[in-house]
């Protein structure tokens, strides 16, 4: 893990994601999580047409359930980016777990559509939020140079799910109605709970071998190697206490980071992905109603999610792992480009699809659009703001994309109720999708990129081309380097003046010894260089 050993007074390193490891469990964990959190809200459309009966609302009213699930998905991203903050991934997937299966398990003995909304749709959309989100954050923690491969392991769990939660809804609700398929399904959705068991933090323990390496290390720099620094050790661990104490009110973490809004990338990014969410949610959740209305059975109609999320489980990881290639890594904001205007071109191509052989064409390459689009979203987020403040940055993205979520799938149920076509509704849908990858990389090649092609000249210390910062900091440094080289040179030279005068004062004594003096004529010079010498001798010694 390429830590220092604590014992030799060294500083660990920080904690280095282990891409391996338990992180594979943690994957797993993750894979379950993003295949109830995305897959959930679409598979709940096959019960549609059975709420309509009971129930005896329009289509637009039962859509509703789904978007309030993704809007309570993606609204409460701040919140549970400062509960995370606060108490860390595991504790809030617990509570998560439970509250997105109590809402499915209560969904089952209402009466009415309010009833609802308020069950299936606001506290099982919390419950899967408060899992979705840090499961995201952990799989962060655990992968660096493996990330984009196990976002694309995550994300497969999507239509892993999606292929076979809508077949499995499909039975159920043959079998037991709609109230026993809720409550079956509330039962699954306590796995969530396992899942957040196996997200153990990355620097568990950590910090107490931090603080005694801390400890040993400042000990033995202010105190000399020996016996004493055994002292010093023992010093240092009797007054960590009060080292607590005093690091206690430094200890200011930010709940929310609202720095990350200086980030042009991320400013990018969040509006492209508010475009996208528009319209890419729509033609999963109408296509299940509007097979039906085409004449295609139950049955077949509710098989077609299962094509799309069959081609989508080998979508996700192909994509994650092209996107992890050294070429294309540092231009993955591009090929999430052309992923998003892949899908809106099928939106748009397979608009006109009016049999069961039509609409199985759309759900293949809406598979593979769909999962390319799966696989890219958060990767492309975390290398734009990083791991550190990805917590509060994908918080704050999902609470916006909140606000398109609630426009896009109601909107769209209204204009079928209010048209009874579904073609404008699919153009609609895939220009929406289209417009979002346009702007991503126009924007990301004009703002981002385009600067970056024009590097500032190089700093040339001898031109002056350097920061004010940096020529403080070298003048600083050259004038302690003067300073420094004076005062050595002074010391050289009091030391060569103070041997010479003493060699010139023994030389005038032996004089004095053979001459009895101070000799005259030739010897002046001599006689006079000794008696200046005693001088200067106590002079300096004075």
């Amino acid at each position: 893990m390429g830590r220092a050993d604590p014992e030799e007074g060294q500083l660990p390193a920080p904690v280095k994601p282990p891409d391996g490891g338990w992180g594979w469990i943690v994957l797993l964990g993750c894979f379950v999580i993003t295949g109830f959190s995305y897959a959930f809200p679409k598979a709940v459309s096959v019960y549609f047409k059975e709420l309509m009966k009971d129930f005896h609302v329009g289509y637009s009213d039962t859509a509703w359930i789904s978007s309030i699930m993704l809007a309570m998905l993606y609204g409460t991203g701040p919140v549970c980016s400062i509960m995370v903050n606060q108490f860390g991934c595991r504790p809030v997937m617990l509570i998560g777990g439970l509250l997105a299966s109590a809402g499915m398990i209560l969904a089952s003995f209402t009466t009415n559509i309010i009833e609802l909304y308020l069950t299936a749709g606001v506290l099982t959309g919390l419950g899967m939020a408060l899992n979705f989100q840090p499961s995201l954050i952990m799989l962060g923690t655990y992968f660096d140079k493996r990330r984009p491969l196990a976002n694309g392991l995550a994300a497969a769990g999507s239509p892993v799910f999606l292929s076979a939660l809508s077949p499995l809804g499909q039975v159920l609700m043959e079998k037991f109605g709609w109230r026993g398929g809720f409550l079956i399904m509330g039962g699954l959705l306590l796995n969530c709970c396992t899942c957040g068991a196996v997200m153990r933090p990355l620097d568990m323990g950590m910090k107490r071998k931090m603080e005694k390496a801390q400890d040993k290390y400042e000990a033995k720099e202010m105190l000399p190697i020996g016996g004493k620094s055994e002292e010093g050790i023992s010093t240092a661990d009797g007054t960590k206490k009060a080292k607590k104490a005093k690091k206690k009110p430094k200890k200011g973490k930010k709940l929310l980071d609202f720095s990350i809004f200086s980030n042009r990338g991320f400013i990018i990014y969040t509006i492209s992905k508010f475009i996208l969410v528009l319209g890419l949610f729509v033609p999963p959740i109408l296509l299940v109603n509007y097979a039906k209305d085409t004449g295609v059975p139950d049955t077949e109609a509710a098989f077609l999610l299962s094509i799309i999320g069959f081609i989508d489980i080998f979508a996700r990881p192909a994509c994650g792992m092209v996107a992890g290639l050294k070429w294309v890594r540092p231009h993955v904001s591009y090929l999430f480009s052309f992923a998003m205007l892949f899908n809106g071109l099928t939106d748009i191509c397979s608009a006109r699809a009016s049999n069961y052989t039509g609409l199985v064409i759309f759900c293949v390459f809406f598979g593979i659009s769909y999962g390319m689009v799966g696989a890219l979203q958060f990767e492309v987020l975390m290398a734009i703001v990083g791991s550190q403040k990805f917590s509060s940055a994908i918080g704050l993205v999902l609470l916006i994309e909140a606000f398109a979520v609630l426009i896009g799938p109601p909107s769209a149920g209204r204009l079928v109720d209010a048209l009874k076509n579904y073609e404008v509704i699919f153009y609609l849908a895939g220009s929406e999708v289209a417009l979002s990858a346009l702007f991503l990389a126009m924007a990301t090649y004009c703002c981002l990129n385009r600067g970056k092609k024009d590097p500032p000249p190089e700093k040339n210390p001898s031109a002056g081309g350097g920061s004010d910062t940096e020529e403080a900091e070298s003048d600083v440094q050259e004038a302690d380097e003067h300073s420094s080289n004076n005062h050595q040179l002074g010391h050289n030279t009091d030391s060569a003046v103070v041997a010479a005068n003493e060699e010139a004062n023994h030389v005038a004594e032996e004089q004095r010894g053979e001459g009895g003096g101070c000799p005259e004529g030739d010897g002046e010079v001599l006689a006079r260089d000794g008696c200046n010498a005693d001088q200067k001798v106590e002079r300096d010694s004075f």
